[in-house]
């Protein structure tokens, strides 16, 4: 079938985003960063607030763990917005051109936290051109449980069959696939670029 629908992922995609440009500086200690990121503020921890805990109670939780850390884990959040690299110009690109031939919708999927996400809303133009968003933390669940494709197929009348989703993220990117919906895995803004000729999309 014709591909008439667009998903993308934010993070990693359209905007670069990496605690490391807070905690090289941080953290001066290779082997000390290595391990806040494995033992403390994990990713999974992170993934909790995606999918709706508070910022304050995360930290908290991870304070009352491990109070050695309280300056570094209370940068995670009070210097997330540091962690935002800009954004990924060349597939902002991309995304300008699909908008302007007026061919598809284009939707955003993303993990991220209800509370930090309209930091981004208000940095970042492009995140309006969007006919619509699904943010993980205002919907309580994330990528990659079914739950959250099958949400966006719902809210946006999307038929899976003529979509394509974009993520960086191949668990999610998998998932998606599973569930159904044609996948890109994003590697590069060149890579998304050839894949998307190669179906005939750009």
């Amino acid at each position: 079938m014709k591909v008439n629908t667009l998903i993308f992922d934010l993070g990693g995609v359209l905007i670069d985003w990496n605690p490391a440009y807070v905690f090289d500086k941080l953290i001066d200690d290779e082997e000390k960063r290595r391990h806040f990121f494995r033992h403390i503020c994990t990713s999974e921890w992170n993934e909790e607030q995606d999918a709706g805990r508070s910022l304050k109670e995360a930290t908290q939780l991870l304070v009352d763990q491990h109070p050695e850390w309280q300056n570094e884990i209370e940068a995670y959040y009070g210097r997330w917005e540091e962690m935002l690299g800009g954004p990924i110009p060349e597939t902002v690109e991309i995304f300008r051109e699909l908008k302007e031939s007026g061919r598809y919708k284009l939707y955003a999927l993303t993990n991220w936290s209800a509370e930090l996400f309209p930091v981004a809303l208000r940095k970042y133009d492009f995140l309006h051109w969007f006919d619509g968003r699904l943010v993980s933390g205002e919907e309580k669940t994330r990528k990659p449980f079914p739950e959250i494709y099958q949400r966006i197929l719902d809210r946006f009348a999307i038929n899976r069959e003529e979509a394509v989703f974009i993520d960086d993220n191949l668990r999610n990117a998998e998932a998606a696939q599973a569930f159904g919906i044609p996948t890109i895995r994003f590697q590069s803004p060149a890579q998304l670029r050839e894949e998307l000729k190669a179906r005939e999309i750009l």
